[in-house]
């Protein structure tokens, strides 16, 4: 973090008053005010999750959606920790951590829960392909994720606690395992090499041999999920008294220096320009694409200035998109873009939307479609078919393994 905070003078820092399921955090700082890193600067109205300051500096704007402050030029490495409490969970809550690999839902609630001869189960997948970071943080300090898990168990008073990961992680795995010496109740558990393989019911149904319905939650398997980045955010708030003011990237795609290989920043900024981490990495190879938030298969268009929030995973420069004048159909996956998000692609490729059909496995709960079997993929011929039927000439599908 060091390196890239000495180049934050004079830059704004962008913070998001949404950085979780849920309403958006109101702000308990005014406008001129000066904040040290660490310093809570906004609370739930509801659902959500704390937020706090990631450097010290002055509140420049407020707005609707976030706090934007001026970095000071000088960047202590202290914090504001946060305040004592008398249990773990009330420090994860006032650190405000919440899911850092999915949607956030606030870790907090997701523990606030009794799991008796249960299980927790840390999501090592790092399901997106090209993402490393995750990968990286386990390599280097496995000794954190196990304790996280130890923290995790105790406070559900769950019976184990296990570590789902691809095989083929080698240099994690080994250094896991490892950690895990000694340790009665917590273990490590290997998931398939197949996408989506962190999705919550694949892990279930993987690691612990139930099948869930589309819609269940973890916790009718009488097991809570959580994913690496979460743990160390765990471990970070009860021993060090650490609200979440960083966050874990990959830069990749078309970026000098990343382009084979991607680049992974550990504990940047929340709140920083992505600009800053494309340009540490090396720089974007133009022509380019886009600029993709998150990951290849579920991630969403960001411009240089987008802000890095506690849900941010990748940061991916794309290739150029072809250019076709072809009228396409789109097969939409939960377990990748979603519709308006295909729709936007095929714009981008000056192509006409003509038809749209879903994959054969979703289907319908409580007015969203799910898919039946993740990972699980039918073949998509007679769908294909369907589309062309329509006048496509062409299609684009979000996500299949067939």
């Amino acid at each position: 973090m060091n390196n890239i905070l000495r180049e934050v003078i004079n830059i704004v820092i962008r913070i998001e008053l949404r950085q979780h399921v849920g309403a958006p955090c109101k702000p308990i700082v005014e406008i001129g005010k000066s904040v040290k890193k660490g310093e809570l600067i906004a609370v739930p109205t509801g659902l959500g999750a704390n937020i706090h300051s990631s450097v010290y500096g002055k509140v420049t704007s407020i707005d609707d959606t976030a706090i934007n402050i001026e970095a000071d030029e000088q960047q202590p490495e202290e914090y504001v920790k946060i305040q004592d409490t008398l249990t773990y969970l009330e420090a994860i809550e006032q650190a405000g951590v919440v899911g850092a690999g999915g949607a956030g839902f606030p870790t907090h609630v997701k523990l606030n829960t009794k799991l008796p001869g249960g299980t927790v189960i840390a999501n090592a997948a790092e399901c997106e392909p090209i993402l490393e970071h995750n990968m990286k943080f386990m390599e280097e300090h496995p000794d954190i994720i196990v304790r996280g898990l130890k923290y995790m168990v105790e406070i559900t008073g769950a019976a184990k606690g296990y570590i789902a990961i691809k095989p083929h992680h080698t240099k994690a795995v080994v250094a896991l395992g490892k950690a895990c010496k000694g340790e009665p109740n917590i273990s490590l558990k290997y998931l398939p090499n197949i996408y989506p393989a962190g999705d919550e019911r694949v892990i279930v149904r993987e690691i612990l041999g139930v099948e869930l319905k589309p819609g269940a939650l973890p916790l009718e398997a009488n097991t809570v999920i959580s994913n690496v980045e979460t743990i160390k955010n765990v471990v970070a708030a009860i021993e060090d008294r650490r609200p979440v003011i960083t966050k874990d990237i990959t830069v990749a795609g078309r970026v000098h220096g990343a382009e084979n290989v991607g680049r992974v920043f550990l504990d940047v900024p929340i709140g920083m320009p992505i600009e800053k981490y494309i340009e540490e990495a090396g720089g974007i190879i133009e022509p380019y694409g886009e600029i993709v938030l998150g990951g290849p298969f579920t991630g969403k268009h960001g411009e240089k200035d987008s802000p890095v929030v506690k849900t941010l995973g990748g940061i991916l420069v794309s290739m150029p998109f072809p250019q076709t004048h072809k009228k396409l159909g789109i097969i939409v996956c939960e377990c990748g873009a979603q519709e308006q998000r295909l729709k936007e692609i095929a714009a981008k490729m000056g192509a006409e939307v003509v038809a749209e059909e879903r994959c054969k496995r979703m289907v319908e709960v409580n007015g969203r479609y799910r898919c039946d079997l993740p990972g699980i993929c039918p073949g998509q011929a007679s769908t294909v078919l369907k589309l062309k039927s329509q006048g496509a000439e062409a299609v684009l599908i979000s996500n299949c393994e067939d």
